[in-house]
């Protein structure tokens, strides 16, 4: 089996494509090994949890970057991981923990990467800044994580248009459109070359 372990902090909404998949036996040979999640309440979690996969939470609270990112590497052992899927993960990870998983851990990024990336850059400021700049096309970006933010090699890249009328919401639903057909597929094919 190719076990995957999905970091979040928000509502899991690609999540929830990548579950379905799974329980639609779209993604055969993978497996969701745990959701570890800095956020007791996440939606990600409850999501999680009410649909028989283990959920973690890990607790922020007296401890330094480098030692929560040190519990959650422990967890990524225990359970065997093969892959590291962040979906809104409101976290830098530290450059030990990227080395330690090096070309293992892998991220959505809703624009074109390299525009809209960056630390500045995610949520609803994203879409905000695209259609302040009057693009008439945006997209999302699936790249591996490095020690930059949204600075990784980029694994696919797909677009959608950008309308005069679109407000963030229109554009955020477009774009996780994307998001929720292609994350589940690239997992699909990293599994395959494993």
């Amino acid at each position: 089996m190719f076990r995957i372990a999905v970091l979040a902090s928000t509502k899991g909404t690609d999540l929830q494509a990548i579950i379905d998949e799974m329980k639609a036996g779209e993604m055969p040979g993978i497996e969701l090994a745990c959701v570890i999640s800095d956020k007791k309440n996440a939606y990600a979690l409850k999501r999680t949890r009410e649909q028989g996969y283990k959920g973690i939470w890990v607790k922020t609270a007296n401890r330094t970057r480098e030692e929560f990112d040190q519990k959650v590497a422990e967890l990524l052992e225990k359970y065997e991981v093969d892959l590291i899927v962040l979906i809104g993960y409101m976290r830098i990870l530290t450059s030990e923990f990227i080395e330690k998983f090096r070309n293992k851990i892998i991220n959505v990024h809703p624009a074109l990467i390299p525009k809209y990336a960056g630390k500045d850059f995610f949520g609803q400021s994203v879409h905000e800044a695209v259609l302040a700049s009057g693009d008439k096309e945006t997209g999302m970006t699936i790249h591996y994580l490095d020690e930059g933010v949204d600075t990784g090699p980029i694994i696919l890249q797909k677009t959608c248009p950008v309308y005069v009328e679109d407000t963030v919401e229109d554009l955020k639903d477009r774009v996780q459109a994307l998001e929720k057909k292609w994350y589940p597929e690239v997992i699909r094919q990293l599994a395959k070359r494993k």
